[in-house]
């Protein structure tokens, strides 16, 4: 039972990890070498990885999405999608997905005149599920090595659930001092009043037969 209660607890953490860091907001210094738009077929087993902005999403088969195509610091390549959330979860309320890809192409540069910015996006990048991070803002940076900035969202968000979950335990264990344990100990105290009544029953049985034995 305790080995069900860990697994229980340790796939409740790990679930609730995976969509937080899919959720929250993150932060990629790049170089924009392309932005064009592509076709894309939702299957519905990624259809969770693609924005639904209205309910008519949610019956299309394929859409129109537009791509960013950029290039990290260390040379790896990385594509951005490029989507409205609307009123769906995430939350970001993105509703300047136009705006955003023409800000993108304004900032092309290539690999002798490179020109750096600051991505904020959410989301995985996927090669085998063919799935991409939702990019949400750009804004230009000196350098490759420029700082991203401070995740003020990430903080005060993590620090909101930490501080949910810590009143939630303290609550907990309140309650279980207060209720649970005495139970537990009155449960106990009867079991062993009951086995010592009945070590006693059996002690007097022996010894009644004890007493037949002697004669």
């Amino acid at each position: 039972m305790r080995y069900v209660g860990w697994t229980i607890l340790i796939t409740f953490w790990v679930a609730l990890g995976a969509a937080l860091h899919y959720t929250l907001p993150q932060r990629d210094v790049v170089r924009i070498v392309r932005v064009f738009e592509e076709r894309q077929d939702l299957n519905d087993w990624t259809r969770i990885f693609w924005s639904r902005p209205d309910e008519q999403s949610d019956t299309f088969i394929s859409r129109d999405v537009q791509f960013l195509q950029t290039v990290r610091a260390n040379g790896r390549p990385m594509v951005y999608r490029n989507e409205d959330t609307g009123w769906s979860w995430p939350p970001y309320f993105k509703f300047d997905t136009s705006n955003l890809f023409t800000e993108a192409a304004d900032a092309t540069s290539t690999r002798a005149a490179p020109e750096w910015y600051v991505i904020t996006h959410y989301g995985w990048r996927n090669e085998f599920l063919t799935i991409f991070p939702n990019a949400i803002s750009l804004r230009q940076v000196d350098g490759p090595d420029a700082s991203k900035g401070i995740p003020w969202v990430n903080i005060i968000i993590l620090t909101t659930i930490a501080a949910i979950f810590y009143a939630i335990w303290v609550r907990w264990r309140r309650f279980r001092r207060a209720r649970i344990d005495p139970t537990l100990e009155e449960i106990q105290d009867s079991w062993e009043a009951a086995g010592d009544a009945v070590s006693e029953k059996r002690g007097r049985i022996r010894r009644w037969l004890d007493t037949w034995k002697a004669k």
